[in-house]
């Protein structure tokens, strides 16, 4: 494939977004509780943030069905994903009340806890900013726990990989 130069427009934006893709990324899933139960999306979109406050970052998308739940959460947590995760990544992707009961536990302050990923940060929302058609979640984190005896689930030009660190 030959290198692709544009000026992003509106009749573009496959290209943008393809060229965004070329940026390497983990996987998230971010959980909260909603009156008809736990809600999940799957996001790439996440940042640390700062160390003092421990702040990290999301954006999810304003046309989300799921958007207004997440704006709104005042507690939620986010995973990052080990690579045999898969099915729990695309299966939230598709549908966000798509958890089991075996996915996820409670947290002591009513968050859905994911097992098995290779980190989590429990969140308190600090602030939430503009992104255009994206909104900026900012948590402050309250708890975080991680794993290092497993291998990250990747995501790259629009496909799921497995990350393993060389020596």
């Amino acid at each position: 494939m030959a290198v692709k130069n544009f000026v992003p427009n509106e009749d573009n934006t496959r290209l943008l977004r393809d060229a965004y893709g070329r940026f390497a990324t983990g996987v998230t899933i971010v959980t909260t509780m909603t009156e008809r139960g736990p809600i999940a999306i799957t996001a790439n979109s996440f940042s640390s943030l700062s160390l003092d406050p421990p702040l990290v970052l999301w954006a999810p998308d304003r046309k989300s069905r799921r958007f207004v739940h997440f704006e709104a959460a005042q507690r939620f947590a986010i995973h990052v994903l080990a690579d045999t995760q898969r099915e729990i990544c695309w299966r939230i992707a598709k549908d966000g009340f798509g958890l089991s009961d075996s996915d996820f536990v409670m947290s002591d302050v009513g968050v859905p806890l994911l097992t098995d990923c290779l980190a989590c940060f429990h969140c308190e929302q600090h602030s939430v900013f503009d992104g255009g058609d994206h909104a900026i979640v900012v948590g402050e984190v309250k708890h975080a726990s991680f794993d290092d005896s497993r291998h990250a689930l990747g995501f790259f030009g629009g496909q799921m990989g497995t990350f393993v660190p060389q020596s």
